[in-house]
């Protein structure tokens, strides 16, 4: 028998027990759902939900609605952590479903998940392609819309506009009320870099730190506006291509205080950062060592490294983009940093949207410069170790590097114009080089106006040759007014905001009235060549013909059925061309005149053109 003192301490120890069980069932609770939405109709059924609350992992889920079921629960080490797998018959209707958390046969606590119908005809839409010219823009430097939401309560960086690296107050809103600027420019799509909440304690402009995926940070708008800004494009004939990261996320992301499981970040005794080294990917002779520090090292101390080797974590990003996908209509994605995340989950990501929106597209940041290896990344490439990427358009790097020096240098061997010769040479190594993104600059590289050291007329052959050449344009917000920046110095010199974009700015270049004289040369030469290509099917669609250059001179065409369009590049700093065009025979002797598209001038006689220094000819052949 146990004696008094032994009775006591074993009621008392019972009672203890009994209350902290009681406590805990008390304090159960659903903090997130993620997704807390999602639609009927897709043709993967089964929509993963990840529940997050304390200790939510001792309940047992259920629900009562027609159409929907359970299929599988999955507990991790985090007992503040359960993953539902719902699956979702087509003939279910739309409404709340709410999932009851059950403990001992009692309901601790209760989640609303709410099912949708899809927006007919949403799973056809088009996403961009070689019809299409896209304008790059950094919300946070475009244009304040709306002043009110610069500063909100709670989140961690103020708004400081003298700041380089803060947070200056552009907006959706802002973008929203600029969207007739943009296409009357002749863009047809928008590439916003990331708009989902960075709330980091400074430098969380730029969106690459992403804190929750999602939710539009709310110094940008709200999902709704998001949408309503998508909409709003739409019904302007322009298309919107939302930027993705899931190779990192931000360090103050709500769950880095609570991992779900340990490996669902790259984790190492200290901080590890990448070696950068894309090469290694493909390398058949890599080191494990060489190739795992690639992949799994962390961008920086603020970005931890997202481990998509974890299928709970793929799952979670896929199921991400199909959600903003069908949510705000999105028609194109840019992924961050493509290949760095493990490549079979990339690619099993890719062909999960394909599945759902076949006409759909994205484009992969692969900071690759040599053709050779950035090739290993399009769908279909043979590569030998078997791998597909299933990605048809990738960022065309190797053009990039070769606009950023051709037209500074004189003609040699492998300089000057024949860099940008031997750049579509190697097209042989893409299964779809029409479908490559193009482009001289982004929010990364230097501005095209500094890389050609403030010359206007090298700023206008570089655009001649970007809206001509195949593949699909990409330009970069404010190079139209000739924005400055050296970006392997500063990313805040070629982050500046966009001038009228704000109120009582001193200069509104949204006008004609606040541009200046080399601005309007510019602006006005960009405008023609991009409203141009707008409706031209050959160069959106045509195949190319080019020759070798000669005395300066570089000369290709681009031809569709019977149309043709004649591009004459002069990369002689002082001296007019005189080009005997006998030499393109082959293709030139079907025509005999033609009119220039920037100018007007009609041209009757075809056998000799002149082309003044430093400038471009682009000729509709008839």
């Amino acid at each position: 028998m146990l004696n008094n003192s032994k009775k006591i301490s074993f009621l008392l120890m019972a009672l203890l027990l009994n209350w902290s069980s009681l406590f805990g069932a008390r304090s159960i609770n659903v903090e997130r759902i993620e997704p807390s939405s999602w639609w009927i109709g897709f043709k993967e059924p089964v929509v993963q939900v990840m529940v997050y609350g304390h200790q939510i992992a001792t309940t047992r889920p259920e629900l009562k609605y027609p159409g929907v079921a359970i299929r599988r629960v999955i507990s991790v080490d985090n007992p503040n952590y359960l993953f539902i797998d719902l699956e979702i018959d087509k003939k279910a209707q739309p409404g709340q479903i709410q999932i009851a958390f059950k403990q001992s046969g009692k309901v601790r606590t209760t989640a609303i998940f709410e099912l949708l119908e899809r927006t007919q005809g949403s799973a056809e839409r088009d996403g961009f392609n070689q019809s299409d010219a896209i304008y790059l823009i950094m919300p946070d430097r475009f244009a304040n819309g709306k002043p009110e939401n610069d500063m909100i309560p709670g989140m961690k960086e103020k708004p400081n506009r003298s700041e380089p690296y803060g947070r200056h107050g552009g907006d959706l809103e802002g973008i929203r009320k600029n969207i007739d600027f943009i296409k009357d420019l002749g863009f047809t799509s928008i590439w916003l870099n990331p708009v989902q909440e960075n709330d980091q304690p400074q430098a969380s402009y730029h969106g690459y730190a992403i804190t929750d995926f999602y939710r539009i940070d709310r110094r940008l708008g709200t999902n709704q506006e998001f949408k309503e800004l998508v909409d709003a494009c739409r019904s302007r004939g322009i298309k919107m291509i939302m930027d993705m990261v899931f190779n990192h996320c931000g360090s103050e992301h709500w769950w880095m205080k609570d991992l779900p499981t340990h490996d669902w970040i790259n984790q190492f005794p200290e901080f590890t950062r990448s070696n950068y080294r894309l090469s290694t990917v493909s390398d058949p002779y890599a080191s494990k060592a060489d190739f795992e520090l690639t992949t799994r090292g962390w961008f920086d101390t603020t970005m931890p490294d997202m481990n998509l080797q974890n299928e709970l974590v793929l799952n979670y990003l896929i199921q991400n983009s199909i959600w903003w996908i069908e949510y705000s209509g999105l028609q194109g994605i840019r992924m961050d940093t493509y290949p760095y995340p493990d490549k079979d989950a990339m690619a099993v990501w890719v062909k999960r949207i394909m599945k759902e929106y076949p006409k759909f597209n994205i484009v992969g940041e692969s900071w690759i410069s040599n053709p050779a290896k950035l090739a290993y990344w399009q769908k279909d490439f043979p590569n030998k170790d078997g791998y597909n990427s299933y990605l048809k358009s990738l960022m065309d790097f190797p053009l990039a590097e070769a606009m950023s020096q051709a037209f500074n240098e004189g003609e040699g061997w492998s300089s000057g114009l024949m860099r940008l010769y031997d750049v579509l040479a190697d097209d042989h190594l893409y299964r779809y080089p029409m479908d490559l993104v193009v482009f001289a600059e982004n929010h990364d590289l230097g501005r095209m106006f500094h890389f050609y050291n403030n010359d206007v007329n090298k700023m206008k052959l570089a655009i001649a040759f970007l809206c001509t050449v195949r593949g699909i344009p990409q330009w970069y917000y404010g190079s139209e007014i000739l924005m400055d920046g050296n970006g392997y110095e500063s990313h805040a010199a070629i982050r500046k905001d966009y001038p009228g974009g704000w109120p009582g700015d001193a200069i509104n270049a949204f006008t004609a009235e606040g541009r200046t004289s080399d601005q309007s040369e510019v602006f006005n030469y960009l405008k023609k060549v991009l409203n141009y290509r707008k409706n031209s099917d050959v160069l959106q669609y045509g195949k190319t013909l080019h020759f070798i250059p000669q005395n300066e001179v570089y000369v290709y065409f681009r031809y569709f059925d019977d149309e043709a369009v004649m591009i004459l590049l002069n990369n002689n700093d002082e001296q007019e061309r005189e080009v005997n065009t006998s030499r393109f025979s082959e293709i030139l002797s079907k025509y005999s005149k033609g009119v220039e598209v920037t100018t007007g001038q009609r041209i009757s006689n075809l056998s000799t053109l002149k082309i003044p220094a430093k400038s471009a000819l682009i000729i509709e052949l008839r």
